[in-house]
C-alpha cells in the first residue's frame, strides 16, 4: 500500500475511534483495537502506565478516568488528526467538572499506531499537573 493510501486509511481508523468514544459507542471503539493493543498514559499520575488489550483499555483505564469526572458536565472537542503512514496524532480537548467540583480543561494529544486497519498502540500526553490538581488532589 502506498504511503498516501496507508496514511488515509490510518487517519480514518483514528477518526472513527474518536467519534465512537465521543458518542459512547464502546462496541465500535472495542472493534477498532488489535487484541494485544496497548494504551500508555505518559507521566506520573496515579493512572499513568500501560494497559494491554481492549478489555483493560476500555474496561479499566477509561472507566477509571471517567469515574473522576461528572459525566453530565463533559464536553469533548475533537480538533483532528495528522500523521504519515501508520503513525497518526490525534488532538482533542476535554472540559468538565471533577467529582471534587474542580474545573477540568485538558488539551490531549495521542500518537496512534495503526496496523492492519486497527489500533496497535496509543501513547497519550496530557498536562499531568493540571490533571493531578483537578482529578487527583
Amino acid at each position: 500500500m502506498a504511503t498516501q493510501d496507508l496514511t488515509a486509511s490510518s487517519k480514518a481508523v483514528v477518526e472513527k475511534y474518536m467519534e465512537a468514544l465521543m458518542n459512547g459507542d464502546f462496541a465500535t471503539a472495542r472493534s477498532l483495537y488489535q487484541p494485544d493493543a496497548t494504551w500508555t498514559l505518559a507521566g506520573d499520575l496515579p493512572l499513568s502506565g500501560t494497559w494491554t488489550g481492549p478489555d483493560e483499555i476500555l474496561g479499566e483505564f477509561v472507566p477509571a478516568m471517567r469515574d473522576r469526572l461528572v459525566m453530565e458536565s463533559l464536553e469533548f472537542e475533537f480538533e483532528g488528526v495528522l500523521g504519515e503512514g501508520e503513525r497518526i496524532l490525534a488532538e482533542w480537548n476535554t472540559r468538565g467538572l471533577s467529582r471534587s467540583g474542580r474545573p477540568y480543561d485538558q488539551h490531549c494529544l495521542a500518537v496512534f499506531t495503526i496496523r492492519d486497519g486497527r489500533i496497535a498502540a496509543v501513547r497519550e500526553h496530557i498536562d499531568t499537573l493540571r490533571a493531578h490538581t483537578a482529578l487527583f488532589a
